[in-house]
């Protein structure tokens, strides 16, 4: 079977939705976003419009080598906290896209309160590993 590439809305829900503490709403009128502990990690047009395409938050030292790529940009108004917007996610597997939605949720995850941390429970990333 060919690797699938990109990712949809129904993609990324069934990848995150159930994750701990994650949360998801509609903001700006369309973008599906989800959060954990209230702080957005990802998100996209909830009708997979302008390419499906996708934002979300990444390493600080892979901001630069993400966003020289073709199909990467940094995100508008979310760039200073080190978030790329992918333009064009058919471009890129499918388990790329996952794994680094999977960082932005440690990533946006590390920075809560220890309690609130605990209070979640055990990482996706130590369950699916």
């Amino acid at each position: 079977m060919a690797a699938s590439k990109g990712m949809t809305a129904a993609q990324l829900e069934a990848l995150c939705g159930h994750w701990p503490g994650v949360t998801r709403d509609i903001k700006w009128g369309h973008e599906l976003v989800f959060s954990v502990g209230g702080k957005m990690f990802v998100l996209t047009p909830m009708d997979s419009s302008e390419n499906g395409r996708l934002f979300f938050k990444v390493e600080d030292d892979r901001f630069l080598e993400l966003t020289d790529q073709p199909g990467i940009i940094p995100a508008p108004y979310l760039a200073r906290s080190h978030w790329i917007s992918v333009t064009e996610p058919q471009r890129f597997p499918t388990a790329e896209l996952e794994a680094l939605i999977r960082t932005a949720y440690a990533l946006v995850r590390a920075k809560l309160t220890k309690k609130l941390q605990a209070e979640l429970g055990p990482w996706p990333m130590e369950q699916n590993k």
